[in-house]
C-alpha cells in the first residue's frame, strides 16, 4: 500500500505544471515567485512548462548559455577542422555563435583573444582555445556545464554573427 501511495505522489508531482514569474519590483529588486506579479511590476517574464517555451532549451543549458556563451571563430578557407568543431558543438547540443573572420578588426579581435589569428578558435565564457582539439573543447564545455550529448530532437546551433 505504501508503494502505491509513493507512486501516486510521484506521478502527481511529475504531472503538476509549475509556473514561475520573474519581475522587478518598484524598489528595483528582482523577484521570482509562483504567484503573478502585482500591477506595478516591471520586466515581467513567465517561465515554466505551460508558457510554450520557445527556445526549448533545458534549464541547465540556459544557465550555461547565460554564464558561459560559446563563440566559434572560423574563416572561409577553414573547411575540415571548422566542420569538426561545429559537429562537436552540435553533437553536444551546445548553442553557439559562429563568427567568420572577414575584416582586419575581426582578426585583431581574435589575436587579442588567443594571441594570433588561428582558426578555428573557441571561446567559452572568458576561456578560449586556439585550433581544434576535441579533448580541449570537451573540457571547456564540461567545466561550463553544457550537456554531454544533445537532447533528442535538438536542432543544430550556430549561424554566422554579423
Amino acid at each position: 500500500m505504501r508503494h502505491l501511495l509513493v507512486l501516486c505522489l510521484a506521478l502527481t508531482s511529475a504531472c503538476a505544471v509549475a509556473e514561475t514569474y520573474r519581475w522587478v519590483d518598484p524598489a528595483g529588486r528582482t523577484v521570482i515567485s509562483d504567484t503573478p506579479p502585482p500591477g506595478r511590476a516591471h520586466s515581467v517574464a513567465k517561465a515554466g512548462a505551460s508558457n510554450g517555451n520557445t527556445d526549448g532549451l533545458p534549464f541547465a543549458v540556459k544557465q550555461a548559455v547565460e554564464s558561459f556563451p560559446v563563440t566559434l571563430y572560423t574563416s572561409a578557407d577553414c573547411v575540415n577542422e571548422c566542420k569538426q568543431a561545429r559537429d562537436l558543438l552540435n553533437a553536444r547540443g551546445v548553442p553557439f555563435t559562429e563568427k567568420m573572420l572577414q575584416t582586419p578588426e575581426d582578426f585583431d579581435e581574435l589575436k587579442a583573444l588567443v594571441g594570433d589569428a588561428f582558426i578555428p578558435s573557441l571561446k567559452v565564457g572568458k576561456q578560449s582555445f586556439r585550433g581544434f582539439e576535441s579533448g580541449a573543447y570537451t573540457n571547456l564545455l564540461d567545466l561550463a556545464g553544457y550537456p554531454k550529448t544533445a537532447p533528442y530532437g535538438s536542432k543544430p546551433a550556430g549561424g554566422l554573427s554579423k
